[in-house]
């Protein structure tokens, strides 16, 4: 994939028969990624905090084509480990496979709160939610047609570590430097669920992706203060990519036939903030595998979620 053939969500195979859960599926990115994976055909679980948004999510999509049958709104809180456990319990009810699990949702740098669970909310949402989902539904996975995993990241990894002495915030939070951990935290599962899975012989790949600098909700929602006036005024009107643009890397990552689990896509432009997607690099302390054993080893104790795939030797 080159600068020249720039990639756009046309180009997406018809995915008619594959099923697909994005999570945090009912604004933003994860509606722009619903909307165009149903246009191919896709079946999408929409898994939402709310599912009253849920619903106008699917009026707003079916209002601009999209045949409303392929929809589906299930709650999923992210923050809430019973909560990601009654999803995965649903969806193995509903359905006997699972093609492409889209790890989209997040939060970002609210004031510090603790989860149901006690854990700092953006790493529960961001990271923990996702990590136990994907645990899951792993089998579900398993089962499908060319299934992948999609762990949605952000160039703010570069800026982010591991605080595992204050996971909580406790004794020092920033919402920016725990954003940051969240993010980098998904770019370390995304490239330790790739080793895993490739050890382990598993028909599953997992992929990461970014979407640059992209204007959502999410500056908006949960910041407060000058960060927000400043993403609302400044970055998004006049720096930021629109969330159909933004969510280009997430989408080339869930269907692309040439991508390899490992891989990791985001978009082409100046320091990464915008473009057509193309294959980037993570931080070099994100691709450190004893940093994956012990995030993964902290993740299964955390959220009490056991993959069944195994470390490689290393």
């Amino acid at each position: 994939m080159t600068k020249k053939q720039r990639w756009t969500a046309d180009r997406i195979p018809d995915q008619t028969g594959r099923v697909f859960v994005v999570t945090g599926a009912n604004s933003g990115l994860g509606l722009a990624t619903t909307r165009e994976l149903a246009r191919r055909g896709a079946r999408v679980v929409l898994a939402v905090r709310d599912e009253e948004k849920g619903r106008r999510a699917v009026e707003e999509l079916a209002a601009s084509g999209v045949r409303p049958g392929l929809l589906d709104v299930r709650p999923l809180d992210l923050a809430d480990l019973d909560s990601v456990r009654a999803f995965a319990d649903r969806m193995h009810t509903e359905h006997t496979r699972l093609d492409v699990l889209v790890n989209n949702a997040g939060v970002m740098a609210p004031p510090r709160t603790l989860s149901p669970q006690g854990h700092e909310v953006q790493f529960a949402t961001n990271h923990l939610g996702h990590f136990a989902l994907t645990g899951l539904l792993l089998d579900l996975l398993a089962a499908g047609r060319g299934p992948r995993v999609v762990a949605l990241s952000s160039i703010k990894h570069r800026q982010g570590s591991l605080r595992l002495d204050d996971l909580t915030g406790e004794r020092g939070y920033t919402p920016m430097g725990f954003y940051n951990q969240s993010k980098f935290a998904n770019t370390v599962f995304g490239l330790e669920l790739h080793r895993r899975l490739t050890a382990a012989g598993s028909p599953v790949a997992a992929v990461l992706a970014h979407p640059g600098y992209t204007a959502t909700r999410l500056q908006t929602r949960d910041t407060s203060g000058l960060k927000r006036w400043v993403f609302h005024h400044v970055g998004n009107p006049y720096v930021a990519q629109r969330p159909e643009q933004g969510a280009l890397p997430q989408l080339y990552a869930a269907t692309e036939p040439g991508v390899v689990g490992g891989e990791f896509i985001g978009p082409g432009g100046m320091a990464e903030l915008r473009g057509a997607p193309v294959r980037v690099r993570p931080t070099a302390a994100a691709a450190d595998p004893a940093t994956g054993r012990r995030l993964w080893e902290l993740s299964e104790r955390l959220t009490g979620v056991g993959f069944p795939v195994t470390a490689s030797s290393r």
